[in-house]
């Protein structure tokens, strides 16, 4: 019997591979689909038991002659086994292909079996998931850690952690639940790059108390103690933490099969070990009439790889089918000028923002469904200065104007096409840092949301290292050397390091040596000095700021302790790097300088006044993760409650503050209302996402609230409960004036069915005079004050 030889070969029977073969099958084009295991599809085949299926992007159409559409598991293989008999697609099971050659005539696939098959053109459809990722550290090839899981309810009383914060960890954990005792392990404190779906489950799974979410925190090490009872050690940003369990699931993703994939004569574009190889729009390698589709190529959902299998048919036949998303991506485009086509616009794109180049042009293409074309006019305003925003922006056409110190409305900083802003608010989780206008051309901008470009960072080491350096220029062209350009700094860029801290971990010690400056990219730091035998806070600094100055420019040892207020990033200058900038540049000498007169007279008042305490009591109450913080002094304060009246009377009948609870320190009066965090808590976990920032910097409730608790239990501070809405009361100045009903008092007692929603300070955003509870105030007792003014009130002043 001769070598078998077809004009389509294809490898792998997953959604890609199948629905390659089904089209085939369908045109009559002969053709063999080779898969190593005994059954369609195996990846789908060894999800857990009885998981529902999603089919997203909702947005996207399915194009494939194989059928599908969300359901469970088991209904959709078997749509698949049957579309499979009735279009008489040619499978060759138990056909693992070991090698690909390349000849004059096509290709020959050689099988483990020792069978090899001749094809004119080769389709690569193998998917990730033979080479799952391990947990990285000791004790990750211990009994106790696994990486597949396929029958929950085979697992039964046990202690399981589930590591991983995508859709595979998130179904496996909300699967084990229903018979176990399940932490989930994430590295963030979101789950931006899971379905939206899958998200939503967990968030309400976490709100009902069925699953304990371990957010901030990597995996250290695993050990077994005695059969099936084991320690996970993790890294958090408190420090160590050990959980006892039964069992770890790490569900963790795939890399690419690059040994074999390379081993076919195929390129990747980088040896990043998430790099996939690159493909042309039509999904050919470079080498020609291999095709590589799926999660192989960058598109790891369903429907978009069974998109991609029923269209390589259609090229290879020498059709040119628009695909599935040209529509979408149409509709986006259309704002370019001189818009012509979607893949001339996908080229434009590649070639004019570098910081896109790195992805292949499937991934650039899921990367545009996320994002929004605009076109700006001239001088219009993109954001300000201090906004809460953060989208991330690249410049496709024209320019922007970027104004970083409102004081000096006459410098400004001018980017072109190519270039991108926007990064410093999506790394730092600050305010926007600067005002950004439309150049004299207006502009052409595209804008991606910070999750989608979250995702990125996450999945492309290239675009993560290239926004990295880029931070680190701008951040230390903006605080420490403004007017001096890229070259002038590159010493000291090349010199920068990125250092992260738990909350209360050293960054230095009074009287270490001085070898570095701290340029703080992301959270807050104290500075404390001893005095007396104690340790007494001087100096709350946060993320846009620098410490560490005044040992490299005194040459003496360092004068104060710093430590992490809450988890910090920072980026680290060496002092012999930085000394040289100084030498070369007398105008920065001289600023920073100025900057370190300004640091020395404020500590000594602090010194002399004792104002440390203050600071370090405002540092515990949560001030170091705060933007505004309602502070009443005792010494005015009457206790009329005219503060917590106005915003019962503001807010339909239910006050957002409660002035009696909270702590004193001396005189300072810290009462329960919101703090309206750099990272708030209370978004992270909200299943209908009714939890959003002002532009103001306000974090406010939505009439969307499904009243599940979960703000209340995350926000740390207590200042969230859960009421019921009355009906409108007058107002505190009608009822001061013509008395009746007193407002702010009690309600009574609402209706046994009425639902209760999330409550909380919205800083009264809506109002034009300000806050309520301030404005009611009739001695000056109470202020409502930023991170900036903290020292100004420890010092009794208000500048």
């Amino acid at each position: 019997m001769g070598i078998p030889r077809v004009k389509i070969a294809i490898v792998g029977s997953g959604p890609a591979g199948l629905s390659a073969a089904a089209r085939a099958a369908e045109l009559g084009i002969p053709h063999l689909l080779l898969e190593a295991e005994a059954h369609l599809s195996h990846t789908i085949h060894r999800y857990q038991k009885g998981k529902q299926v999603m089919a997203e992007p909702a947005q996207l159409p399915l194009r494939s002659t194989a059928p599908f559409a969300a359901g469970k598991r088991e209904a959709i293989l078997q749509a698949w086994n049957d579309s499979a008999r009735k279009l008489g697609i040619q499978v060759r099971y138990g056909a693992a292909v070991s090698a690909i050659r390349a000849s004059s005539d096509g290709f020959a696939l050689d099988t483990t079996s020792g069978e090899t098959v001749e094809a004119e053109r080769v389709v690569l459809a193998i998917g990730l998931q033979g080479n799952l990722r391990k947990l990285g550290c000791e004790g990750e090839d211990l009994d106790l850690a696994q990486y597949q899981l396929d029958d929950p309810e085979a697992y039964r009383d046990e202690a399981i952690v589930v590591v991983g914060a995508g859709d595979a960890a998130i179904e496996n954990a909300l699967a084990l639940a229903a018979h176990n005792r399940v932490s989930i392990v994430n590295r963030r404190d979101e789950f931006d790059r899971a379905k939206k779906g899958n998200s939503e489950a967990i968030l309400k799974a976490i709100a009902e108390g069925r699953i304990q979410h371990l957010s901030n925190a990597t995996v250290a090490w695993l050990r077994q103690d005695a059969p099936g009872q084991g320690r996970l050690c993790l890294d958090t940003a408190e420090g160590k933490a050990e959980i006892a369990c039964n069992r770890v699931i790490a569900r963790l993703g795939a890399t690419p099969p690059r040994a074999f994939v390379e081993s076919c004569g195929v390129n990747f574009p980088s040896r990043d070990a998430n790099a996939v190889p690159a493909v042309s729009a039509r999904y050919e390698s470079n080498v020609p009439g291999l095709y590589i589709i799926g999660a192989l190529a960058g598109y790891p959902l369903i429907k978009q790889a069974m998109n991609q299998g029923y269209e390589v048919v259609e090229y290879i036949e020498g059709r040119s089918p628009e695909p599935a998303d040209a529509l979408l991506l149409a509709a986006k485009f259309r704002v370019m000028p001189g818009y012509q086509s979607v893949e001339a616009g996908i080229a434009r794109i590649r070639e004019r923002i570098p910081v896109l180049a790195p992805l292949t042009s499937l991934q650039l293409r899921e990367f545009l469904l996320d994002s929004e074309v605009h076109q700006v006019q001239p001088g219009a305003l993109i954001f300000r200065h201090n906004d809460y925003s953060d989208s991330f922006y690249s410049v496709l056409d024209g320019g922007v104007q970027i104004q970083v110190d409102e004081a000096e409305s006459g410098r400004q900083i001018a980017l072109g096409s190519g270039q991108f802003f926007g990064e410093m608010s999506l790394i730092s989780g600050r305010r926007r840092s600067a005002t950004v206008h439309a150049g004299p051309a207006g502009a052409v901008l595209i804008e991606t949301p910070r999750g989608s470009m979250n995702k990125l960072i996450a999945s492309v080491a290239a675009v993560r290292r290239v926004l990295d350096e880029t931070f680190l220029l701008r951040a230390i062209q903006a605080k420490l050397a403004p007017g001096l350009d890229a070259a002038a700094l590159r010493e000291l860029v090349a010199s920068a390091s990125l250092a992260r801290y738990a909350a209360g971990e050293l960054l230095f010690r009074e009287g270490d040596p001085g070898d570095c400056l701290h340029l703080i990219r992301k959270g807050s730091v104290t500075v404390a000095r001893e005095l007396a035998g104690r340790e007494v806070v001087l100096a709350y600094v946060p993320a846009g700021q620098y410490v560490g100055e005044m040992a490299l420019l005194t040459e003496q040892p360092r004068a104060a302790t710093v430590k992490a207020a809450v988890a910090t990033e920072t980026i680290r200058l060496e002092a012999s790097a930085f000394k040289a900038l100084l030498s070369r540049h007398p105008q920065l000498r001289q600023r920073i300088n100025d900057t370190f007169g300004q640091r020395l007279v404020a500590n000594s008042a602090v010194d002399s006044q004792g104002g440390g305490g203050v600071v370090q009591f405002l540092m515990n109450q949560g001030l170091g993760e705060a933007t505004d913080v309602l502070l009443i002094d005792e010494g005015l304060c009457v206790r009329c409650d005219h503060c917590e009246k106005a915003c019962a009377d503001t807010h339909g009948g239910v006050s957002r503050l409660d002035r009696e609870t909270g702590p004193t320190y001396e005189q300072l009066h810290v009462p329960t209302s919101c703090r309206h965090c750099e990272h708030p808590h209370c978004m992270k976990d909200c299943p209908p996402d009714a939890i959003h920032r002002a532009p103001g910097g306000e974090v406010y409730i939505t009439d969307a609230c499904i009243g599940c608790g979960n703000c209340e239990r995350n926000c740390p501070y207590g200042v969230i409960q859960m009421g019921v809405t009355s009906p409108a009361q007058p107002s505190l100045w009608r009822w001061l004036l013509l008395g009746g009903k007193e407002p702010g008092a009690a309600p009574g007692s609402a209706d046994k069915g009425a639902a209760k929603k999330a409550v909380k300070c919205d800083m009264c955003k809506d109002l034009s005079g300000g806050p309520a509870c301030v404005r009611a105030c009739p001695t000056g007792a109470a202020v409502r004050v930023s991170p900036d003014q903290f020292l100004q009130i420890s010092r009794g002043t208000d500048e």
